[in-house]
C-alpha cells in the first residue's frame, strides 16, 4: 500500500527531489496573516452552543482525547489506571463514550496494551528521544521499533526544530520518512513544538514539511513547553490539511496537545474543525487532544447535562 509520503510525492512532483526545491516550495507558501489569523480564531471561539449541541460536542470531545501520562514516576501501575480509565471514563455511566487512545513512553505501551485489551482504545507511544528530539537517527529508529513491537498503534514523533530553525530542511524530510517506514502499520503523529518555531510562517511550513513525509497526523506540540496548543496555530494546521487535501486528495489527521483543560476550550478547537477542515475532520481517526487533566472536566460537565448538579470532587479520578 503506497505511504502518504509516496502519494503526496506523486502528487506533487520534485518537490522533494532536492534540499532547493523543497525550500523553494515551503519558502512559496503564501505568507500569515498573523492578525488576520486571530482575530479568525478568536471570532469562531466565541460561537454558541445550545444545550443539544454541546451534550454531542462533549461526547465527541471525549472519544476524541490522547489520555496521557508522560511523566518520569510512571509505574505500570498508574498505566493500568490510565488504561481503564480511558476504557469507561466514567464507570457509573456505561454510554460515556471510551477516549480515543492512551498515550504513554514505550517502556509502558506493553502495560497499556493490556490495560485496553478488548476495548477501542488504541495505544499510541512518544519516541524519537522525545521531547527534545536529540539524538541521532538510528537511536530514534531504534526507540520507534521497540514501540512498535510492544504493541504501538500509533507513534507521535518530535520533529529535529534545531534543524528546522537552520534551514535544513530536508534532513527533517529525511527523518521523518524513515519514522514512517519504521511505524509499519502504526499510524504517524509529527509533532512540531509550535512555540519553539517562532513564527506562523513556520508552523505552515513545518504542517507542510510534515505531511510531505507522510505524516498521518500532524501534532502542535509535546505539552513540555511554555507555549503549547492554541486556537491560532491549531487554525493554521487545520488550514494546512484541507489545502494539502485538496492539493494531492490525502487527509491528514491535527492533534493539538497541551493546555487544554476545560469543555469550554475543547468545544472552542471543535468549532475550529467544523468551520475551517469541515465535517469529515469532526472523527477521532483525524482529530485528537492530547490531554491528561481534560478528560475529567468534560465528564463533569457531561454529568452536569445530564443531571442538573456537579457530583461531588469524587466523582472523577484524578489522574
Amino acid at each position: 500500500m503506497p505511504t502518504n509520503a509516496s502519494a503526496a510525492a506523486h502528487a506533487l512532483p520534485d518537490v522533494t527531489a532536492s534540499d532547493s526545491t523543497l525550500r523553494r516550495f515551503l519558502h512559496g507558501l503564501p505568507g500569515v496573516d498573523a492578525v488576520g489569523l486571530e482575530a479568525r480564531a478568536a471570532s469562531l471561539g466565541t460561537r454558541s452552543i445550545k444545550t443539544t449541541a454541546k451534550a454531542y460536542a462533549i461526547d465527541l470531545a471525549i472519544s476524541m482525547v490522547d489520555l496521557t501520562t508522560l511523566e518520569g514516576a510512571d509505574t505500570p501501575g498508574k498505566v493500568r489506571a490510565l488504561g481503564a480509565k480511558a476504557v469507561h471514563p466514567d464507570p457509573t455511566d456505561r454510554t460515556t463514550p471510551a477516549t480515543a487512545a492512551v498515550c504513554v513512553y514505550p517502556d509502558m505501551v506493553a502495560t497499556a496494551k493490556e490495560a485496553v485489551a478488548g476495548s477501542t482504545v488504541k495505544v499510541a507511544s512518544v519516541a524519537t528521544a522525545f521531547p527534545a528530539g536529540r539524538a541521532p537517527l538510528g537511536v530514534k529508529l531504534a526507540d520507534v521499533r521497540e514501540a512498535v513491537a510492544a504493541g504501538a498503534d500509533e507513534i507521535d514523533m518530535v520533529i529535529d526544530r534545531g534543524a528546522f530553525l537552520a534551514g535544513n530542511y530536508m534532513k527533517v524530510y529525511d527523518e521523518i520518512v524513515a519514522v514512517k517506514e519504521a511505524c509499519g502499520a502504526a499510524r504517524l503523529k509529527v509533532i512540531f513544538e509550535t512555540g519553539e518555531l517562532s513564527t506562523y510562517d513556520n508552523i505552515r511550513r513545518a504542517s507542510w514539511l510534515g505531511m510531505l513525509g507522510g505524516a498521518d497526523f500532524i501534532k502542535t506540540s509535546t505539552g513540555k513547553v511554555a507555549v503549547n496548543a492554541t486556537p491560532a496555530n491549531t487554525l493554521l494546521m487545520l488550514e494546512a490539511v484541507r489545502d494539502f487535501r485538496t492539493q494531492t486528495g490525502i487527509q491528514v489527521g491535527v492533534k493539538p496537545a497541551g493546555g487544554i483543560r476545560t469543555s469550554k476550550d475543547a468545544i472552542k478547537f471543535l468549532v475550529l474543525v467544523n468551520e475551517t477542515a469541515g465535517e469529515d475532520w469532526l472523527d477521532n481517526h483525524w482529530f485528537r487532544f492530547g490531554a491528561s487533566s481534560l478528560l475529567n472536566d468534560l465528564l463533569m460537565q457531561r454529568q452536569k447535562l445530564a443531571t442538573g448538579r456537579y457530583s461531588g470532587p469524587d466523582y472523577v479520578t484524578v489522574d
